[in-house]
């Protein structure tokens, strides 16, 4: 299977799906497409039929929408727990990934993910405390009843759907409750998001739409 990703710094549905694949230990090769450069939407277009990351090719199979490629991956390989074995749970599981999925848009619009920057302060928090308190209200009564230190105990889909909100909470430093940022804790502490961060630290591009600090860096 080949998986086209972005920029790993600021691609929050690459991450997404990279981290679910290499935690389950999927065999894939990663192609990176950068979002910024010169003519890179077209070089993007030329590389995967919808212009669009992430893409996984899986021979005359190509998906470009993150929950068809999660729920095409569960069927693929039926062995690894991508969502819950407790129908109920997979139920629930499914319904956080989808209203991460259709949701959450200030967070999205006013705290890009930069897994390279610490911008404590930069977002005002009234942007997105609206948000903030979704969060709570929505993860919280999970993790309080389950077994730790994920949504449903063991790492799943719904957590890798929301790896990019533990990645905004850290960069702009959003309060948040105990749980929260334990669960949180936890997703920087799985090996297989410690590997895309360390790779992330390492590119140097600035995708200027998408990093609150450039207008300062360029100055």
């Amino acid at each position: 299977m080949d998986l086209f990703i972005g920029n790993r710094n600021y691609s929050t549905w690459s991450l997404r799906i990279w981290v679910l694949m290499r935690h389950f230990d999927m065999p894939f090769t990663a192609h990176m497409l950068r979002l910024d450069g010169p003519d890179w939407k077209q070089k993007m277009c030329a590389a995967t039929p919808g212009g669009m990351v992430p893409t996984l090719a899986d021979g005359a199979i190509v998906l470009d929408e993150s929950i068809a490629i999660i729920e095409y991956l569960a069927e693929k390989f039926p062995d690894r727990p991508v969502w819950p074995t407790d129908r109920g749970q997979r139920a629930e599981a499914r319904m956080l990934a989808a209203r991460v999925h259709a949701g959450f848009y200030a967070l999205r619009e006013n705290a890009p993910m930069n897994l390279r920057a610490s911008l404590s302060g930069r977002v005002p928090h009234s942007l997105v405390q609206e948000d903030l308190e979704a969060l709570e209200r929505l993860l919280v009564p999970f993790l309080e009843k389950g077994a730790g230190p994920f949504l449903f105990g063991s790492f799943c889909a719904a957590d890798a759907m929301y790896a990019p909100m533990a990645a905004r909470v850290r960069t702009y430093g959003f309060e948040v409750s105990e749980p929260l940022a334990e669960y949180f804790s936890a997703i920087f502490a799985l090996p297989a998001f410690a590997e895309w961060h360390a790779d992330a630290l390492k590119e140097s591009w600035v995708v200027p739409r998408d990093d609150l600090d450039y207008p300062e860096s360029s100055a």
